[in-house]
This record gives structure tokens, C-alpha cells and sequence, in this order.
């Protein structure tokens, strides 16, 4: 019998029929997949550290950072109010158009009218006020390492109008006490009043924490328009805050005239109305035509 004829390969198989031959494997293709799949785990345990590193640090300054590039302040401003119901205030200059009478003298006025005359005319407490302010901590960690006031403006002491107030009673002093006649006015303790107050000592806060602070600003000379500069460290940053008066203005403070032009009292009907002279002599008893 003849041969049996060859497969392409020229192998033959045992029942006399040519075989293909299987296919060879890739000699590195289970080397890939190993490869491929360490790579997979590798990748897991980096995307895990990377975000147990990341969070860490966001809790701890992540957030400081943020508020840092937003450009908010390290320390906000709460609340900030000035004890002027039982002081007497004066006007830099008298009220003598019809529309600011009717506001100082009526009874039916606004408080928002009757303080946007006041504004108009400069009214400033006489010899001295109280001034309370919120501070609020903005970082995770800071420190107010100064606080003092900054005159703005001098000038002569306000003689346009006296008005009385309703009391006309004594503020009580608090601990912190600055004298703005002083010639770089500081923030001093009635026991200790030639010792700086931060100079000894400064306040703690993390974020959210508030602080109280009650002061008492006096000064006679002459008539001033100044407010607060805060001096704040965060991160080795140190950064100043500027805090003003009630409605963003400048606070106002002046010494008592010799003498003024005009004088009010509290009127029971609200506003005021005009002093009786013998009230006014017994106030200023100096004044030529008492």
C-alpha cells in the first residue's frame, strides 16, 4: 500500500491521519497577568494612603489652607456695640435746618433717622464710653497677641450741641482701659495701670471659639474718631484686624466743652428738647450768660 499522504506540517498520526499541531503560549503571557495584577493592588494601596494622608490633612489644616486662598481673616468680627444710653453725647456742629429739628426735637422719628442725624453731625460720647466686641476664632489654632486703639482724627474738642442724657449717670468701668490722650494709647488694667495688657498676656483661640472683650475708652483733650487694631498669629502668620463701630463708621469720642452752642435733654416724648437755662447753669456754670 501506497503511504498516506502528509498534513502540510509533514506529521502523520498513529491511525495514519495528519494532526494539526496545538498552538504555542505566549512563554511571558502569565507573567503579564501577574504583572497586570500587582499593578491593580499597588494602585488600591496608593489610592487609599493618598486619601487617609489626604484627609488627615484636612482635618488638621486643610481647612486653614482654603480660608487662607479665600482671603477670609483669621479672626471674624461677631458683634460689636457701644454703651451710649446713659452718656452724654455732643454734635461737632448745631442743628439748624428744618429737617434735622424736626428729627432731633420730634417724638415721631425714627431711631434710624435720629442716628443718621447723629451720624451726620459727628456725635461723639463725652469723656469716655464702653465698648463690647465678639471676636470669633476662623482657624484651627491662633493667638491675639495685640489689641489697641488707633486714632483716625484729632481735632478740638465738640462744642456744637449738648445732649443730656436720660440719666446722665456714671458707665461703669471695665477691666481694659486705653486713654486715648495718651500719646501711643494702650490697652492697661486698673491694677496694673502702667503695664500693657498684651503685653503679658494674649488670648487663645481655635475655631468657633468666642471671645468678650469690654473696654473703656476715655479721653478729655480733644475730640477723636478711631477704631480697634487687632494683631493675630496663625500658622506663624501674623495678620492685623481692623474692627470698627456699629453700622462698619468709626467710633467717636471727644472731651467736654468749655461751653456749646446749643443743649438738649431727653424728652419723655422721645427725641429731645431744649434745656432750660437754669438747668444749663447749673450744668456749666462758667457759661457768660448764667
Amino acid at each position: 500500500m501506497g503511504n498516506g499522504r502528509k498534513g502540510k506540517d509533514g506529521k502523520k498520526s498513529q491511525v495514519g491521519g495528519n494532526v494539526p499541531q496545538a498552538a504555542e503560549k505566549p512563554k511571558d503571557g502569565g507573567w503579564k497577568a501577574a504583572r497586570t495584577w500587582a499593578a491593580g493592588i499597588v494602585s488600591a494601596v496608593l489610592v487609599a494612603v493618598i486619601g487617609v494622608v489626604f484627609t488627615a490633612w484636612f482635618d488638621s489644616r486643610g481647612t486653614d489652607a482654603i480660608d487662607r486662598i479665600s482671603g477670609d481673616p483669621p479672626v471674624t468680627i461677631g458683634h460689636v456695640a457701644v454703651d451710649a444710653d446713659e452718656r452724654d453725647i455732643a454734635l461737632r456742629e448745631p442743628v439748624t435746618d428744618p429737617e434735622g429739628r424736626r428729627i432731633l426735637l420730634g417724638g415721631h422719628a425714627s431711631d434710624a433717622e435720629r442716628q443718621a442725624l447723629l451720624t451726620r453731625h459727628q456725635a461723639a460720647a463725652i469723656k469716655q464710653m464702653n465698648i463690647t466686641v465678639v471676636l470669633v476664632g476662623n482657624r484651627r489654632s491662633l493667638r491675639i497677641v495685640d489689641l489697641k486703639p488707633r486714632i483716625v482724627r484729632r481735632e478740638s474738642v465738640s462744642d456744637g450741641a449738648y445732649l443730656k442724657a436720660a440719666t446722665g449717670g456714671e458707665v461703669g468701668t471695665v477691666e481694659l482701659h486705653a486713654d486715648l490722650d495718651k500719646a501711643a494709647p494702650r490697652f492697661t488694667t486698673a491694677k496694673e495701670p502702667g503695664v500693657r495688657y498684651f503685653a503679658t498676656k494674649q488670648i487663645d483661640l481655635k475655631r468657633g471659639e468666642r471671645v468678650t472683650l469690654s473696654m473703656t475708652i476715655s479721653g478729655v483733650q480733644a475730640y477723636y474718631e478711631f477704631d480697634l487694631l487687632a494683631t493675630v498669629l496663625a500658622e506663624e502668620r501674623t495678620e492685623q484686624l481692623v474692627i470698627n463701630g456699629p453700622g462698619g463708621g468709626l467710633f467717636r469720642l471727644t472731651g467736654e466743652g468749655e461751653t456749646y452752642r446749643s443743649f438738649y435733654t431727653t424728652s419723655s416724648l422721645g427725641g429731645w428738647a431744649p434745656m432750660a437755662a437754669a438747668e444749663v447753669c447749673e450744668l456749666f456754670p462758667e457759661r457768660k450768660k448764667c
